[in-house]
């Protein structure tokens, strides 16, 4: 008997296959079309993967309670898969959802499933497909009780954090796993929009060539910078391309797409009242990425001027790595400010030190500085914002000029910054105590006598004939 079963032989349930049957255990595999199985099987002869091609056979094969793990398309799809399923599994079962499925659809699969004494977790997992094959961050939620029979597997398998612990914990009842990896997903967004202006900057105003930037990044990979995407874009800068000759990124077309977990993570921020605005601006960055005609005819229009300016180039480099890094911790503490609110509403428990910590390998997103996340939620389970923490707080005071001159100098020379300089405003905008919103409030007073509370009386709302 098999010991879980997956279902969708797509890259990633093909690799986590892999994972799963090199840490002994017995793995039945089924995708819904039979070729897609048996190449697999032939390229991927492995004693603990069995392929089954009728669905009913894959189910009678698994062991009781059996453990179903789907990596097949979010929507449509996932519900038409536990349909199928669901006639065939006994109480107790579980079926885990592994895709980035929306936390709402899994907070609705698992109430449905419940009813019917079906286990479900919807499970975030990322980190690519080096990740699920050699152990990615896994974000599970759903039914406490399936997390009792999936709960040894899912930690053996995982990444491991620096300390050994596995990158994977239980995050709460219904959508919380999914949430996670939205989440996720939005910071991830984020942390690619600053390191692509940070490139644009090294690129167009500092004309620094790539093999010279591909340097520049294997160094910062070293320091406090160090990350996946630090070191995936070392690697991306020295490739050339084999047809030209050429640095192969400057032949890529400057189109980035999206499937919408950073804009389902947007969505989330207005629906908490949370302010996103550096993820928002990633997104909108790619949406403007997509208008490549219009954005054509415009720089005939309205060409850019670089300033002619001598920089030294050491000095800004140094400042580019700092406002990199600054910028990152606003938009992390974005990200952990809605990941606080979320969970309050929804009385998920969240753990914000434990979600810093599976995130710290093994996902894409994974970097050293989560680790001085994971510390600072540690020390203050009730911290208000990661910026108060003692040692962001000290980060902030030694990196904020750099970020705002850099964000200047990008502006001046006519390069869009949004990723940076909307981190910059997010701080100003917390750190000034009378912002002129007050302006707006009375402008909807105005017209549309919405009202209005006094410095004075905070409890009672007043109206004003402003004429």
């Amino acid at each position: 008997m098999n010991s879980i079963g997956i279902i969708g032989m797509a890259v990633m349930g093909q690799n986590l296959a892999l994972n799963i049957a090199d840490n002994e255990y017995k793995v039945a595999i089924y995708n819904r079309s039979r070729e897609k199985t048996e190449e697999f099987v032939n390229v991927n002869p492995h004693q603990n993967i069995s392929p089954y091609y009728d669905l009913n056979d894959f189910v009678q094969s698994l062991d009781i309670p059996r453990k179903i793990l789907l990596m097949i398309k979010s929507g449509k799809p996932v519900d038409d898969q536990i349909r199928d399923l669901t006639s065939i599994l006994d109480e107790n079962d579980l079926i885990i959802d592994g895709g980035n499925s929306h936390y709402k659809d899994t907070e609705r699969r698992y109430l449905e499933l419940s009813k019917k004494k079906i286990h479900f977790i919807g499970a975030g997992i990322s980190g690519g497909e080096d990740g699920a094959r050699y152990g990615p961050s896994i974000m599970p939620g759903g039914s406490i009780l399936g997390w009792a029979t999936i709960e040894k597997l899912f930690l053996k398998t995982a990444a491991k954090a620096d300390d050994g612990t596995a990158c994977c914990t239980w995050l709460g009842p219904g959508g919380a796993g999914h949430f996670v990896k939205m989440v996720h997903n939005g910071i991830e967004y984020g942390d690619m929009q600053l390191i692509s202006e940070i490139y644009q900057i090294m690129r167009d105003v500092l004309k620094i060539s790539y093999s010279k930037m591909a340097d520049i990044f294997r160094n910062w990979n070293k320091t406090k910078l160090n990350s996946y995407l630090i070191e995936i874009t070392g690697y991306i800068l020295q490739k050339k391309d084999d047809k030209t000759g050429k640095y192969l990124v400057s032949q890529v077309l400057d189109v980035a797409k999206q499937k919408g977990t950073g804009r389902w993570t947007v969505e989330a921020g207005l629906d908490y009242s949370e302010t996103l605005s550096l993820i928002a601006q990633a997104v909108f960055q790619r949406t403007l990425s997509s208008n490549k005609e219009i954005r054509k005819n415009a720089s005939r229009k309205f060409i850019t001027k670089i300033k002619n300016i001598k920089l030294d180039n050491e000095e800004v480099i140094l400042k580019l790595e700092n406002a990199l890094y600054l910028s990152k911790i606003l938009s992390y503490a974005q990200g952990f400010q809605l990941l606080k609110k979320a969970s309050e509403v929804n009385t998920w428990g969240y753990q914000l030190s434990s979600i810093a910590s599976i995130w710290q390998n093994g996902c894409i997103i994974r970097s050293s500085f989560l680790g001085e996340i994971t510390q600072a939620y540690k020390n203050n389970i009730e911290l208000e914002n990661l910026i108060f923490a003692p040692y962001f707080n000290k980060e902030i005071e030694k990196y904020i000029d750099d970020l705002r001159e850099i964000a200047i100098l990008g502006i001046n020379n006519e390069i869009s910054v949004p990723g940076l300089s909307s981190a910059l405003t997010y701080f100003d905008g917390l750190k000034t105590i009378n912002l002129p919103t007050n302006l707006i409030q009375a402008q909807r007073d105005f017209f549309g006598a919405h009202g209005y509370q006094r410095i004075d009386d905070i409890n009672h709302s007043f109206h004003s004939n402003w004429k």
